[in-house]
């Protein structure tokens, strides 16, 4: 049975990667660690929490003597650490403690895996460590451009500089001592559990409680939307089938403006929900202090070496999201943000 410590499993990517691995895959074990922040809800992971093979643990992945602990009780085999203060406009504000979550814990992680999984030729046999990255560490695109795993890190946010601070650790570790790992980094993603100060779903709350909609800028700045489930299986494909060492660049394929998909949330409520919600709700407000403006990503090395595409196209993506939220209203109405 192999075992995987999850980390960051309360929250939104995390949870979800959590419920797939262990509705797909019934001889593995997962030992969750999360500090259960503002942004993590073990509400999320109602219907796995009773599971035999499931574990969850309050902890900080800064606390080494915490996570020392956990590997000798559990023998991990695979450390999948989502654990990251990731909310732009909060690592503005407060750049400090992105650091520390973000580099220091990385180090914590990197630094404990290595103490227990080397041995005097090496390192054990099918351990890895993958870093759950962004796609915010290469900086802004121009028009026609797309980021591949080669693309020079450009960081410009103290969010997106200090993923970029961790990938360059983890890089190091492979680099330094074969420690075998690999890096993903993801474009946006949309789906159930995500944190309502989000797009999506602060879209949604907005709406359904008539609150105004704030747009930075014109609107007009463009990321790349993946559906949260089809970034799991891409994780799941990487762990298993990714080549130690190795960076793959996880992305939709679903290029959009933000003000598009404000209209596309709205249209849908309007049209489904309640007619009285309309884009005379839409506000634009100063725009964010380095503010890229576009992010692509470019998934053709994932294709071609682990088979992973999205499956999931973003209209009927964003039907199922918002759906979710529609149906889960009291879970969102739990979490104060």
């Amino acid at each position: 049975m192999k075992t995987y410590l999850i980390t960051g499993g309360a929250g939104f990517i995390g949870s979800n990667f959590v419920i797939y691995m262990l509705n797909k895959y019934s001889s593995i074990r997962i030992i969750n660690l999360d500090k259960v922040t503002y942004a993590g809800n073990l509400e999320n992971l109602k219907e796995v929490e009773n599971k035999p093979n499931y574990v969850f643990v309050k902890g900080d992945i800064c606390d080494k003597e915490l996570v020392e602990e956990l590997f000798k009780n559990y023998d991990i085999d695979h450390i999948v650490n989502f654990a990251a203060e990731s909310h732009v406009d909060r690592s503005i504000r407060e750049p400090e403690i992105f650091v520390k979550t973000n580099v220091f814990g990385t180090v914590t992680l990197l630094s404990t895996a290595k103490k227990l999984w080397e041995t005097k030729t090496g390192f054990k046999k099918g351990k890895k460590y993958i870093q759950i990255s962004t796609d915010e560490v290469y900086g802004s695109l121009g028009e026609n451009d797309y980021f591949i795993e080669t693309t020079p890190l450009d960081p410009h946010s103290p969010y997106s500089a200090s993923k970029a601070s961790a990938d360059l650790i983890v890089k190091a570790y492979y680099d330094t001592y074969r420690m075998p790992i690999n890096i993903t980094r993801c474009s946006n993603n949309y789906g159930p559990y995500q944190f309502p100060e989000k797009l999506v779903p602060l879209l949604i709350n907005n709406c359904l409680n008539y609150k105004c909609i704030p747009v930075y800028g014109d609107g007009l700045n463009i990321r790349d939307w993946l559906y949260v489930e089809d970034h799991c299986k891409a994780i799941d494909r990487v762990i298993n089938k990714g080549k130690v060492g190795e960076i793959y660049n996880v992305g939709g394929h679903n290029e959009k403006t933000n003000i598009e998909i404000v209209k596309i949330v709205i249209k849908y409520l309007h049209e489904n929900v309640d007619n009285k919600i309309t884009e005379d709700l839409i506000r634009y407000v100063e725009d964010r202090k380095g503010h890229d403006k576009r992010y692509g990503i470019d998934p053709t090395k994932i294709k071609n070496e682990l088979g992973w595409c999205p499956e999931t196209n973003f209209e009927v993506g964003i039907k199922k999201t918002i759906e979710w939220y529609l149906d889960n209203q009291d879970w969102m109405s739990d979490i104060e943000f």
